[in-house]
């Protein structure tokens, strides 16, 4: 519970960077299905997700 409680805000930048990617999927997407990160929803969410932990831990102070 600590843990989650010390590295919220990257948690939150997880789950908001992983509702992202599923929304770029669901409404961008790939047309051709040759693209790497966009032609299934499973890699655009975890690209999504992944991308959204680094952004929102950047904004974690140290303690």
């Amino acid at each position: 519970m600590n843990a989650i409680l010390k590295h919220k805000l990257t948690l939150i930048g997880l789950m908001a960077g992983a509702v992202g990617g599923y929304l770029y999927y669901h409404f961008v997407g790939c047309a051709s299905g040759t693209c790497a990160i966009t032609s299934k929803p499973l890699n655009s969410t975890l690209y999504g997700a992944v991308m959204g932990g680094l952004l929102f831990n950047l904004f974690q102070k140290e303690k």
